[in-house]
């Protein structure tokens, strides 16, 4: 987990008092630094490119935001989709469609029809899939997301590869498909799995290459096939705790990649990162707002609760929490940092030893960029807060807050209800 410095007290995030962003902008608000993102880019890509061809395919659904999805477009991203929408937001953002990857779940036929318009790269999910894609087009390189058996993660919510997912072709089922998309007519370049998220240890990732390296070579063995490349999916754990070890990305790319080129034929590799890339370079701010002590407990309420950022309440994740304001004081109590949100679950972090809070505080939640304000929502009526970029001691708005009517703004009341 990355610290930060403070000045006169009070933390630091890229080159920019805290406290001065979070008056400028109001809380809540996202924050992100522009070179944390560029660095963890190039350290991702670094690690694998040293060794041979490599393609990073951001995992955008971790953070669609524009101006990042255009930072991240300016280092030679590829992009990692899950829908139509994602497709078409990275388009906007500048990808060109060959940098875009679709692997979709569950794919409805208009859905299907819209990715193909659009001549991004698909990588197939199911049987089914196959054959409605081939309805539609069979002139067009595809892969397939197989499901490898291997599971990994932080949460069950989040593992992706075990056996009976929901996710992929099953194992005894790969080869029958690729035969399967050779008699359709397709141009079959590669084959895909992903296991999770979150993961912090190398043996996942070992596993569900050796299961890869296996069937590429059984794919050509029996179909001829001769794939060109091969993606071992994302879920590269990021250290949310101080006492986190960091992902050994070097050992991982060699490893991953002397595998690759000694046991298969494969000319390129592809890995889709979405936590790592953005989790710490972003982080929330929110007041203080209230102060309660409730004779067991002590607490801190905060303007932003789980509408603002809900992985603590669905995955029962962890988040640390400073006063940036007291960014230098030692914790003195224990508290629990609750939003204003109508539901006991409604919670920022739990048993937090922190300075002694007051109303006007303004907490620093590290580790938000990944799930943070793409999970956000309109709960309670709330609308959803700011995003903000911070460059080398310059901050620039790239999402308004939004304000009351943008909650009604798609809403229709019946001329027969309404009294206006």
């Amino acid at each position: 987990m990355r610290d930060y410095e403070s000045k006169d007290g009070t933390m630091i995030f890229g080159g920019m008092s805290t406290v001065d962003i979070a008056n400028k902008f109001g809380t809540p608000v996202y924050v992100t630094n522009e070179q944390i993102l560029r660095e963890n880019y190039r350290r991702i890509y670094n690690a694998f490119a040293a060794h041979m061809p490599t393609e990073v395919h951001y995992a955008c659904k971790a953070n669609t935001n524009l101006a990042i999805l255009s930072i991240l477009e300016q280092e030679g991203s590829h992009i990692d989709a899950v829908s139509i929408g994602e497709v078409l937001t990275c388009l906007k953002a500048g990808f060109p469609a060959d940098r875009i990857m679709y692997t979709g779940c569950n794919v409805s036929n208009e859905e299907l029809q819209a990715v193909v318009d659009t001549g991004c790269r698909i990588n197939v999910d199911s049987e089914s899939e196959l054959e409605r894609l081939a309805k539609i087009t069979t002139d067009i390189p595809i892969s397939f997301r197989i499901t490898p058996g291997v599971a990994s993660g932080h949460s069950g919510k989040v593992m992706t590869g075990g056996k009976g997912a929901k996710f992929g072709i099953p194992y005894n089922r790969v080869i029958k498909t690729y035969e399967r998309a050779q008699e359709l007519g397709f141009d079959v370049k590669g084959i895909h799995a992903h296991t999770g998220s979150g993961g912090l240890t190398v043996d996942p990732f070992i596993e569900v290459i050796e299961v890869l390296c296996e069937l590429v070579n059984d794919i050509k063995d029996r179909t001829g096939i001769e794939l060109e490349f091969l993606d071992f999916g994302g879920g590269f754990g990021v250290p949310y705790k101080p006492q986190d070890p960091e992902a050994e990305l070097e050992d991982l790319g060699s490893i991953i990649t002397d595998m690759v080129m000694n046991e298969t034929d494969i000319k390129t590799i592809a890995l889709e990162p979405g936590r790592y890339l953005v989790c710490d370079s972003t982080i929330l701010l929110t007041k203080c707002v209230d102060v309660k002590n409730a004779g067991t407990k002590n607490y801190i309420g905060v303007d932003a609760g789980f509408n603002t950022l809900i992985r603590p309440a669905f995955y029962d994740s962890y988040h640390y929490v400073s006063i940036a304001n007291k960014h230098n004081k030692a914790g003195v109590a224990k508290y629990d940092v609750v939003g204003p949100i109508c539901e006991s679950g409604d919670y920022i972090a739990r048993d937090r030893a922190l300075p002694e809070a007051e109303e006007g505080d303004i907490v620093a939640v590290y580790c938000a960029g990944a799930y943070g304000f793409a999970m956000s929502s309109t709960y309670n009526s709330r609308p959803r807060c700011a995003e903000v970029l911070v460059n080398n001691g310059e901050a620039e708005l790239i999402r308004e807050k939004e304000d009351f009517e943008d909650l009604w703004r798609h809403q229709i009341v019946p001329k027969r209800l309404s009294k206006q």
